[in-house]
């Protein structure tokens, strides 16, 4: 990995690491959909901007971006999404940054299966099963990492688990059909997708009642939407254009580490011995995954 790379790298981990804990907060006032469609909103309002002012930049026209993106819109983008920011309310963004730095062991095993150049390998079987077993670590001592509550609920579990799910199928989908396409194409109508599927849903269930929210509140969205999801979609695809998507996938290390202290700094979360060893866990079975992996495993955490 190039050197020259670190300081990217260390500021997409800070970027995406900052917008979890800022999500934590953020589910203290808004109803989760709410959050995650108005999140959507300003994150695809960036994208229509970069082509409407970009003169060398044409909005999408290639059949096979809008035949195959919306798929991972859906699983890659709204479902994670929503499902990541769902267990904030159930548990601290340090357990939740954990858990998602597991998500390329999920994703090759998927791989394995469904695409014949991708196959395991006894370096990924290990790494595979050093990142899992630290994850399971973490759900069987029932980690929590919030300071007023004993045992966690298995639905913060569960739905990051099923977050990472939808987003490994997703990444096996995008890896058959959009091999060949502007990624900034596809990054745009990823989002746009997301944000047309979730804004319906979000009215219908929760209203898009914002009558709880504080300034604080929205200062958060601004974050979440502006730099979480728009401003670190741009800086990763500079990343994987400069230095290639080895150098990107080292992101994930950097993540839990930001969202621990952050959430430990401006939350009151906890961070336990317990945590420490599962951290080190996943992310040592990560490096070994994505040392011997050509292929971006992207994490629902970059939406």
């Amino acid at each position: 990995m190039n050197s020259k790379s670190l300081p990217y790298i260390s500021l997409l981990a800070l970027i995406f690491g900052s917008t979890l804990v800022v999500s934590r907060f953020s589910v203290g006032q808004f109803a989760s959909l709410t959050y995650v469609s108005l999140r959507l909103l300003l994150a695809s309002l960036c994208h229509i901007l970069i082509y409407a002012i970009s003169s060398g930049r044409a909005w999408p026209r290639d059949r096979q971006v809008w035949r195959y993106t919306p798929v991972v819109g859906i699983l890659g983008t709204a479902i994670p999404m929503s499902f990541i920011v769902a267990s904030l309310q159930y548990q601290s963004s340090g357990i939740t940054s954990l858990l998602l730095t597991a998500a390329p062991a999920f994703t090759v095993v998927l791989a394995h299966f469904f695409l014949p150049d991708e196959r395991l390998n006894g370096r990924k079987i290990f790494g595979v099963a050093l990142a899992i077993s630290g994850a399971g670590a973490l759900v069987l001592q029932g980690e929590s990492g919030l300071p007023d509550v004993q045992e966690a609920n298995p639905l913060g579990y569960i739905l990051v688990l099923s977050g990472i799910f939808a987003g490994s199928i997703s990444t096996i989908y995008a890896r058959r059909n959009l091999r060949d396409v502007d990624a900034f194409d596809v990054a745009s109508v990823r989002m746009w997708t997301a944000v047309a599927v979730m804004l319906p849903i979000a009215y219908f269930v929760t209203g898009l009642d914002l009558s709880q929210v504080m300034p604080s509140g929205y200062a958060a969205l601004l974050y979440a939407g502006l730099i979480g999801s728009f401003g670190g979609m741009l800086l990763e695809f500079n990343i994987i254009q400069r230095y290639g998507a080895t150098a990107t996938a080292m992101t994930a290390n950097l993540i839990p580490i930001v969202a621990l202290i952050g959430g430990w700094l401006f939350l009151g979360e906890q961070i336990t011995a317990g945590m420490i060893i599962a951290m080190v866990a996943i992310m040592g079975g990560v490096t070994i995954i994505t040392r011997s992996e050509t292929t971006h495993i992207s994490s629902p955490i970059e939406s």
